[in-house]
């Protein structure tokens, strides 16, 4: 039996949520290419680089929502010890992009990988104004777990009294999960893309004093 070492009150948990469609969608999208000379490497690359900035310019996305990477060159090898092998060099850029237009995102998707993206590595939705939507999110946490302390204040026959403590909970580190839609996730959906709706979590830990 677990032992109350330091009774004081009640102390009660409580979570909350607010969803809503998605307004926003980010990509992370990278430029890879391997060839056998740095110079083909970097050559490869960077048209692919400018033909992707150019087929976001004609989608409307300016490039102050898009951010990138340098260039990165490494040289890559199969196996290991002796029968390790020369591959050639790995010519790297990666970008994320913001974009608000999400009836055209399928098209803007299949335009970038044809211009060079030959990665896609991320595809995540988003809404606006998140902040108002966790401040409601935590009002009703706070809402829940008082209506969780009224009931065992009215099973044990006491009453409630003043909150005396109130700490903020990491709602992911209590298992729930703030995010947003994803590619392909209905079976049914032919390939389309459903961004679903975006949840917004909040936990809250409310310590209450009792009364006779």
């Amino acid at each position: 039996m677990t032992e109350i070492k330091e009774p004081w009150g009640l102390s009660v948990f409580g979570t909350g949520s607010v969803s809503a469609e998605p307004r926003v969608a980010h990509l992370k999208l990278a430029v890879d290419h391997l060839s056998p000379t740095p110079r083909e490497a970097f050559a490869q690359a960077g048209a692919a680089v400018s033909r992707l900035r150019t087929v976001l310019r004609e989608h409307g996305v300016p490039d102050s929502e898009v951010s990138g990477s340098r260039l990165s060159l490494a040289s890559e090898f199969k196996g290991y010890g002796g029968e390790r092998t020369f591959l050639g060099y790995r010519c790297e850029a990666t970008y994320t992009v913001r974009t608000e237009q999400l009836d055209r995102l399928q098209d803007l998707i299949q335009d970038a990988v044809e211009a060079g993206a030959n990665r896609v590595d991320e595809v995540r939705f988003d809404v606006l104004g998140k902040p108002t939507m966790r401040d409601e999110a935590r009002r009703r946490a706070v809402a829940a777990a008082r209506r969780k302390a009224e009931v065992y204040a009215e099973a044990c026959g006491v009453r409630l009294g003043r909150v005396v403590h109130i700490q903020d909970v990491d709602p992911e580190s209590v298992g729930l999960r703030s995010h947003g839609g994803r590619l392909g996730g209905d079976p049914e959906s032919d390939g389309v893309l459903a961004p679903g709706a975006v949840k917004v979590e909040a936990a809250v830990l409310l310590g209450y004093g009792l009364l006779p």
